[in-house]
């Protein structure tokens, strides 16, 4: 039985990746280049652990893989918004590190080999659907801007979207292109500008 109290959070997910648009790892197949660097930024909207209250909490994970996702061998890292309050914090870094807390937590920490030590900074964020900028400072140097996808032929902006009922970090997502994706958190340092972008809502609980 797990140990952390009942959760939920729902809020707004933006995700970046060294993939090329669209990102294979959608469809069950591997990485573009062998690889997976990427990282998620969540917006929690609504959201309790147990006793503490979630809303507005500001996170973000990420890390490297060698292979894909599932296969194992990945290390990662969290850092949540210093505006969290320690209790706020503590709860969501108990959810990233898994074991029995609940999807889609359990699922990356049970792929991670190497753990790092949770950050803080300051992290704002501007939700635009595709169109959503983070940047963090403080803990880590991180600067994303989602954009869509344009026509090739027109240039115009694509609408593109992903239906997945068996996804785990989100049903439905909004597909783009990642037109600024500098990462440096963690140790790992990432420059994703060209590559594949994702927004979508996102509903999770747990244990």
């Amino acid at each position: 039985m797990s140990a952390v109290p009942r959760w939920t959070m729902t809020g707004q997910i933006l995700g970046a990746c060294n993939c090329d648009w669209g990102c294979p790892c959608n469809f069950d197949a591997p990485p573009t280049y062998g690889h997976c660097d990427g990282v998620y930024a969540l917006v929690i909207e609504e959201g309790r652990y147990g006793e503490t209250a979630l809303d507005g909490v500001a996170f973000l994970f990420g890390g490297h893989s060698p292979q894909a996702i599932h296969l194992g061998g990945g290390e990662d890292w969290v850092l949540v918004d210093d505006r969290a309050t320690p209790e706020q914090r503590d709860a969501i870094v108990t959810l990233w590190r898994g074991g029995d807390v609940g999807s889609p937590f359990d699922e990356f920490a049970s792929v991670m080999d190497v753990r790092g030590e949770p950050l803080t900074g300051r992290v704002d964020v501007h939700l635009d659907g595709i169109r959503s900028t983070v940047r963090v400072s403080g803990g880590a140097d991180i600067d994303l801007i989602l954009e869509p996808i344009a026509n090739p032929v027109t240039g115009e902006p694509e609408e593109l979207y992903l239906d997945k009922p068996s996804g785990f970090t989100s049903l439905r997502s909004e597909l783009g292109n990642t037109a600024v994706g500098d990462v440096r958190a963690g140790g790992m340092t990432w420059d994703l500008a060209g590559r594949y972008a994702e927004h979508a809502a996102f509903s999770y609980a747990g244990p």
